[in-house]
Formats: structure tokens, sequence, C-alpha cells
């Protein structure tokens, strides 16, 4: 159905169709294929193609108002002739790839249903269409038809040229006269014109060569093209001319010399003035070749010839790819690490290096061929790119030393171009090699840079042309081809943007120069390549015999230094090991032993059990010596100072650190206070300390003459040893403050005891701080009787305000 209905619409020819019914039917088929998305398909060309995708959204923008002509192609991308046409479409968008400031290609799929109105906007009805759009279009304009002539490259690019010379005012700015020149004009032509050279081209009114190279210059500074026909006869005269065309350099001062070329043809034409001395593309600054021979990069400049290939780039490739750009990828699994072991595989068959790096690479791939993991880690990888297991005579050298890919500056060339030349040999080499697949290099190479190169953009375009024609490449011949045709499409496309080199300008390779039989020009002047001069070229220039060893490491210092790197990385690696152990040590003594918590815990409960009963026998023993008159020892369970001090040089630990109160006894409420905020002092500055040891506080206060005649004779105070709480989890039992007085009569009988219970000295100890008993039992019944006297004056004035309301109320 498609078919049928790409037979009915297209309109090859251009014609267009008067016949009613004919124009109805057209109209229907095209309503059909635009409303059921079923019958559409992805657009035939992407930005790799270097056409303009129109768009609803850019349309306007593209088409009206702008400042460059445009040749838009409307087509269908289910329809059979646009599918055939696409190719010639691509073709010519490279071919006047440098006319783009005057005239630029662009396409548009009508097919796709967003921009069905936009073809209809523009009177589309068959396809594919195409229309010509001059510079400042207005919004109404529906652009002009290619109604007639050929459809091949050669034929649009000279239809474009007489819509060119149709222009009316104002001309495409960036567009050189196309008109042919006089002798007048080029007399003075100097004298408006700061150009340092003026290339005329002389030739027949029917031929379009002098307008071609006029375009094709158009980006270039100091170099003016102008068209002279063989009827201007005084300056044909003039200058001798006798072959039409031919192209002759005229200089200010009024001498000439004609512009020697290997074919009298518009691309050796515009090589030979591309490359003229101070002749440089607009925005480039002009190359000085001392800077090169100084230090504009990084590295020394080496100096190289340029007809060979050296084996420091491709080894400075390998480096690059194997060490610095899978490195961006720690873990390597699925498609990837397939891809890693066909890439690894082609270089171990194909790699013509040298024997160390060849048996390098071998090793790799036996590795890699071991591993039956569904992943691998790049440390794995890198320990085996640096032989670590010491297969002999083995070693892939480490750093980059550019030489045919350095560039003048180091963001220049360098591995692009030497990724490039790997591919290259690679293909050549498995040629020689008579391997069995044509396809094995091209597909490890696809797959290399789909997955791990790191451009983005680039391996875009390098998929969008492998999807395109590498399916075609049946022979390992038509595979060199291939990526010699592909190599030169990337160079076109990027002629002239940021990334080219001013002092290696990116060409159609191999140069005329270089070889010169691979060069041809057809019947109709339109260039050509020889095939199969050039598949003898790309033996040659790429065979491992031409190959140079220029600016090479000795493959004994190479392996020295490798030896070196495995020992000094085996120390490490024993330093690291050394310092695990120590740390992994440090750790264990820190930890307390597994029974130390559970003993901890038990010790404080009987403690607590403890304490009861030895402040009992205190009070007994303090009351013991009052009456008898017996001096005062303390009690055998408060440890003497030696003993304290044996304590403090116990290993702190915080595992099973409890938090207890401090727990006193209070006679004394000034006293009290005292040795309360004394404490608190105690433990915020242990607190502050980032390791505290054990501190024994012991403080004595002896009886005093003047205090004991002013409470009565006999009285004295004594005050126990007081250690702080430990708060990095020693265990520390805080000794108890033994506050004892000495009394008369009731006051004895009304001294204060230890609490009995834990559990009570605590709650008792949180009530009471800075309180006796005494002062408690006081407040709680100021405090009832407090509420009582507050509960009778309610009632009291509750029961007044009552019979107050009944008196009103009695009549």
């Amino acid at each position: 159905m498609a078919r049928r209905c790409c037979r009915a619409t297209s309109r090859f020819t251009g014609e267009i169709h008067t016949n009613f019914r004919e124009s109805f039917i057209s109209t229907i088929v095209l309503f059909v294929c635009l409303t059921f998305p079923f019958t559409t398909e992805a657009g035939l060309y992407t930005a790799s193609d270097q056409i303009v995708i129109l768009t609803p959204d850019n349309v306007d923008s593209v088409l009206v108002n702008s400042t460059a002509a445009l040749v838009v192609e409307f087509y269908a991308s289910w329809c059979g002739h646009c599918i055939a046409f696409s190719p010639e479409w691509k073709r010519l968008a490279r071919d006047i790839k440098e006319w783009k400031p005057a005239v630029d290609l662009a396409a548009i799929d009508c097919a796709n249903g967003d921009n069905g109105p936009i073809c209809s906007r523009f009177g589309v009805k068959g396809y594919p269409t195409l229309k010509f759009f001059h510079a400042y279009s207005k919004p109404d304009s529906k652009g002009q038809g290619f109604r007639e002539g050929p459809r091949d490259v050669r034929g649009l690019r000279h239809k474009i040229i007489e819509k060119m010379e149709t222009h009316e005012e104002p001309w495409p700015p960036a567009c050189p006269p196309l008109e042919t020149a006089s002798k007048a004009e080029i007399d003075n032509f100097f004298e408006t014109n700061g150009v340092e050279h003026l290339a005329l081209i002389f030739e027949t009114s029917n031929s379009y060569v002098g307008r071609e190279v006029t375009l094709d210059l158009l980006q270039y500074e100091n170099i003016a093209v102008r068209r002279v026909l063989r009827t201007e006869e005084a300056l044909v005269a003039k200058l001798g001319v006798t072959d039409f065309p031919s192209c002759y350099l005229y200089y200010p001062s009024g001498n000439f010399t004609r512009l020697h070329v290997q074919n009298e043809a518009r691309t050796f034409y515009t090589y030979a003035l591309q490359r003229l001395p101070g002749v440089l593309r607009a925005g480039n600054t002009p190359p000085v070749t001392s800077d090169l021979l100084k230090n504009t990069t990084e590295d020394q400049w080496r100096p190289f010839n340029g007809s060979r290939v050296y084996m420091a780039d491709l080894e400075s490739t390998l480096h690059y790819s194997l060490r610095l750009e899978l490195a961006a990828h720690p873990v390597i699994k699925g498609e990837a690490l397939i891809t890693l072991q066909r890439y690894i595989s082609v270089l171990a068959k194909y790699f013509p290096g040298r024997p160390v790096v060849r048996n390098l690479l071998k090793s790799v791939d036996t590795w890699l061929k071991g591993q039956n993991d569904t992943e691998l880690s790049y440390s794995s990888l890198r320990d085996a790119l640096d032989n670590t297991a010491e297969v002999p005579n083995a070693a892939l050298p480490e750093g980059v030393r550019w030489v045919g890919c350095q560039g003048s500056k180091p963001h220049f060339r360098r591995y692009p171009c030497g990724m490039w030349t790997l591919f290259h040999v690679l293909t050549v080499q498995a040629e020689e090699a008579a391997g069995k697949d044509p396809q094995e290099v091209l597909q490890a190479m696809r797959s290399y840079v789909h997955s791990f190169f790191g451009c983005q953009a680039c391996a875009t375009h390098f998929e969008n042309m492998a999807k395109d024609s590498m399916s075609h490449v049946g022979t390992l011949s038509t595979a060199m081809l291939w990526l010699w045709s592909r190599h030169n499409h990337v160079n076109n496309r990027l002629a002239g943007a940021l990334s080219e080199d001013p002092h290696f300008p990116k060409i159609q390779w191999p140069s005329p120069e270089l070889c010169p039989s691979c060069h041809g020009v057809k019947k109709s002047g339109e260039h050509t390549w020889n095939q199969e001069e050039l598949l003898t070229f790309l033996r040659s220039h790429f065979s491992s015999e031409h190959l140079l060893s220029d600016y090479l490491e000795k493959e004994a210092q190479l392996l020295s230094k490798q030896k070196e790197s495995l020992v000094a990385r085996q120390q490490e690696k024993e330093q690291e090991t050394k310092r695990g152990a120590e740390r992994r040590a440090r750790e264990a003594l820190a930890e307390p032993p597994p029974g130390q918590e559970e003993e901890e815990e038990e010790e404080d409960e009987e403690e607590a059990q403890e304490e009861p009963a030895a402040e009992e026998e205190v009070d007994q023993r303090a009351r013991g010596e009052h009456l008898g008159g017996k001096t005062f020892e303390p009690p055998t369970w408060v440890k003497p100072e030696s003993d304290v001090s044996r304590q403090s040089q116990r290993r702190p630990s915080i595992v099973g650190l409890k938090l207890r109160p401090p727990q006193e006894e209070i006679v004394d409420l000034d006293s009290f206070v005292n040795q309360h905020y004394k404490a608190k002092a105690l433990r915020a500055a242990a607190a502050g300390s980032s390791r505290v040891k054990r501190r024994t506080l012991q403080r004595q206060e002896e009886p005093q003459p003047g205090a004991g005649l002013e409470k009565g004779p006999g009285l004295g105070l004594g005050v126990q040893p007081v250690e702080p709480e430990d708060l990095l989890g020693q265990r520390n039992t805080l000794q108890k403050r033994i506050l004892t007085g000495q009394y008369t009569g009731s006051e004895e009988e009304g001294a204060l005891e230890m609490y009995p219970h834990p559990n009570k000295r605590r709650w008792m100890s949180f009530l009471s701080v800075g309180f006796s008993r005494l002062d408690i039992s006081l407040c709680v019944l100021l405090y009832f009787l407090s509420s009582m006297c507050l509960l009778a004056m309610y009632l009291f004035f509750k029961n007044r305000l009552r019979l107050r309301r009944a008196k009103v109320a009695l009549p």
C-alpha cells in the first residue's frame, strides 16, 4: 500500500498535475497517510548529515527573513522515491558544505503528523518536492519549485547557482558576486579590496567552475575569486590565456602567474587556492610555523613526516584508551564487557606493535577469555594491563608521546587522530592476515565507540554512519574503503569547526600531493576517486613495514620501568596491609572483654546493697565515739589514698557505662550546699576533657576551737574523702561523705540517719536538693495549712454570698 501510495503521489520530475481527478486522489491519499500514524516512520535525515531538520518549532525562524538562501526537501519517510533520493541529498549537503553562509539545505518529513500543516501551508502535494527560498523571504512566501533538471549532485548544484543569480535586492550578505568580471574591474580591484590574492578563472559561458570555486572560497580570507569569460579578449590577451578553464593568480603590482594543478577542475582549484600563503578560514588565527618549533603544547614539539605513520602514536592511543578512557567505568558488565572482549581480541590479533606490546595484549586477551563472571572491575583489568602476573617480555608503555598526531595546541588532534589511525592500521592488517570476518574490526570499533568513547556526540555521529551503510561491507578490502570514506565524511563535517587545528586543516584525504593517482576527473569535470589506486595506497601507507619507530622508548628500558613499578606497588600493598593490621589491633584493644559489661553491672548492684549497712555502721561508730570519748577512725570500707591511686591507673572504658547520681548524707544545710556545688564543678571540669584520669579529692575539716565554744562543748564536724564520678566510663563508686555531728540532749536524738534503701535515697536526694528532712516536713505542713485556710475562706465567702442573695429575694 505504501509503495503504491508513493508511486501515485511522487513527482520526481516536478510536473504539476492539472487533471482534477488525479489531484483529488492524491489529496485523499495524502490525508490518509498523515492521519494514520502507523504509516509514518522515522525521518530519513539526522543532524550528522549537515541538513537542517525543519519542525513546527523552527520552520519560521529558519525560512522567514533568513540571511541565507535555503533549499528545502519536502518528503515522506514511507516514500520509495524519497528513500532512493536521500543519499543524493546527503551527498549534495557534503558537496556544498563550504557554501553554508550563502545557501543551506533543509528537509522536513511530511509523513510526521506534526509536520502535516506545514507541508500543506507551502502547497506540497507530492514527494519529494524541492523548493528554493531566497534570503529575506517573507512570511507568506511559498518558495520556488525545482520543476525541471536532473536530480544528481552536479545538476542540483548548478540549479542552486542559477537560483542564486536570480536573487534580487537585498543580496545575501555572505554571498560573493557571481557575475563575470571585466578588464576595467580587474585593473581597479585592489583599490577597493584589501585581499592578498585574486584568482581569475577563465572559462566558457556555459561553465559553472568559476562560480562553484567562488562559493567554495567564500569562508576564506585574503583571497577573492572572479569569473572571466573567454570573450573578454583584452584580459585574455594580457594574461596569455589559452586553456579554458584555467586559473591565474593576479597581484596588486600587475604581475600574474598560472595556478598549476593536476587537473583543471573545481576540486583541484579549490584545494590549491585554500592552501596559498596567507589564506585561512575566517575566524582562525594565522598559523605561525616558528611557534611549532618552540613549545606551544605541554610537550616539546617533535618534527615528523606527515606522509608516514608513527608507532608512537599507536602506542599512545592504546595507553589512553586502556588506562584512561576505560578507567571511567569502575565496573564493566553486560554489553560493555562483550565490547571490551571484542576490542582486546582484535588488538591481540592484528596490532602490528613491538613484541613486548603484542605479548601484553595477548596475555590480557587470554585473561579476559578466562573470566566467567558477568561483570568485571576495572581495577582487575588494570592489574592485567600493568602485568602484575609478571608475564615474561610483556609490557605496555605508560604515558603518551604524540608525533604524527600532535596538534599545535593541547586540545587539537591527539587521541581522536590516534584512534582513526589505529583502526585504519587494523583494517589493513586484517586483510594482510587473511581475516575471515570482513566486519570484525569495524564492529569492534563501532561497539567500542558506542560504549566507551568519551565524546558522546562523536559516538552518536559514528553510530548514524554505521547504521547507514556498514551492513554493505562484504570483503576486507571494502572494509578498508568504508572506514576511509567515513573518515572523510567526518573531515567534511568538522572542517571549519572549533576543533579544527589551523595548522592541520581537515581535508578530503589523501591529498593530491600525497596520492596523485588516487584522484581523477569524470568527463563532466566532476572529481572522482580511483578505487584501485586508493586501495594500493591504503595498503602501503598503513602496512607494518612502513610504520616508523622514531621517538619510541627502548624495550629494555620499558621492561625495567615496569619491574620497578611492580616492586613499588608490592611494597605499597605490604605497607597498607601492615597499617590495616595495626588499626584492627588498636580497635581490638579499645573493646572490653565480652563479660566485662556484665561484671560491672553485678558489682554495681552489690555495692548498692552494701552501702546502707556500711552507712549504718559509720553512724554507730560516730555515736560510740561521742559516748565513750574514743578517737574516731574511718570505717574499713573507706579506701585509703594508696588504694584510690591504684584504682585510678585502671584502663578507662565507656562500655556499659551507668551514670548514677551522687549519694550524700546531709546534716547541715550550709555544709551540704558547699559540698554539693563543689562536686558539680568537679564533674563539669571532668566532662570538658577528652581523657580524664581518676582523681581523689579528700577534704578533712578539723574541729575549730571557736566553733566548739559557740555550739557547745564537744561539738565537732568531720568530712570524709569525696571522689568525683568518672564521666569516661571507668567503674567508680562515689565515696560517701560522712558528715557526723555531736549534739547534746534531744539534738542528738533528732540527728538525721542514712537513707535505708537506694531507690528511696535517689528519690529523696532529688526532692531534697539543698534541704534537710526537717525543712521538707515544715514546707509540707505549711502548704497543707495554707490550703486549708484558702478552702475555709472560699467556703465562708460562698455561704455569705448565698445568704445575701436570699435576703434580696425576700419581699
